[in-house]
Formats: structure tokens, C-alpha cells, sequence
């Protein structure tokens, strides 16, 4: 039995880059930081907050959910499995890249804080009976 899941909370590092390709599907690229809060032991050591980034990729619906929603700052719960590439760079050294790829996605940012987009003011609707108390 082997198993391959990770599970994060955190926040996005930077606007998500979005790529359509020529068969219909969509990926969506992004960094997440995760931090572990820092301490001060009993021996008066102080250990400082910890930070990890973290190379996400989603793909087809969650990647066009992330475009049109994600921007930087974001709170969100990933769920996916580690996947690593290699590929080689342009003075051809051999590079080894480690990426979660997410097949589950919440948003945890607070809608009214999300893209600092105000709400949308409700329709006012032509009613007969507004001089009613209630």
C-alpha cells in the first residue's frame, strides 16, 4: 500500500499564471506559503516563524475557478498529491522541479476581502407596497 496526499493551508504567494492549450484543457500555476509560528523555549531560545512555499497546479475546472477568483493573499485549502518533473534549462543543466498537483480546492478568504471587489448593491425593485412598516 503507498499513498500520495497533501493537504495545505495557506496563503497565495502571487496572481496565479493560467494556460489554455489547443485540446480545451486549462492549468492554473501558483505559489502557497504555509508557516509555522515561531516560539520561545524554556531556555529563553527564540525560534522565528518558519515559512514554506509550496508549487501548486490545478487543472480544467479548479484552474478556471483559480483565474477567475485566486489573486495574491488568498486563504485556501489545497488538497492534491506530489508529483516532480525534470526538465532542462537554458545552459542545460538538468533541473528537478517538486509540485502539488491539487484535485480539491476551498477558498477561505472572506468573500468581501477577496480581490478587495465591493459587493454588487442589490436591485431595487419596483414595489407598490413600500409605505408598508415591515
Amino acid at each position: 500500500m503507498s499513498v500520495n496526499k497533501v493537504i495545505l493551508i495557506g496563503n497565495v504567494g502571487g496572481d496565479p499564471t493560467y494556460k489554455t492549450f489547443e485540446n480545451g484543457g486549462t492549468i492554473a500555476q501558483f505559489s502557497v506559503a504555509t508557516t509555522k509560528k515561531g516560539f520561545t523555549n524554556k531556555q529563553g531560545v527564540t525560534i522565528p516563524d518558519k515559512t514554506e512555499w509550496h508549487n501548486i497546479v490545478l487543472s480544467n475546472k479548479l484552474a478556471d475557478i483559480v483565474n477567475q477568483y485566486v489573486r495574491k493573499g488568498d486563504k485556501l485549502y489545497i488538497e492534491g498529491e506530489l508529483r516532480t518533473r525534470n526538465y532542462t534549462d537554458n545552459v542545460g543543466i538538468q533541473r528537478y522541479v517538486t509540485e502539488i498537483y491539487g484535485y480539491s480546492m476551498q477558498m477561505l478568504s472572506p468573500k468581501n476581502n477577496r480581490n478587495n471587489i465591493p459587493a454588487p448593491e442589490p436591485e431595487e425593485e419596483n414595489n407598490e407596497n413600500d409605505d408598508l412598516p415591515f
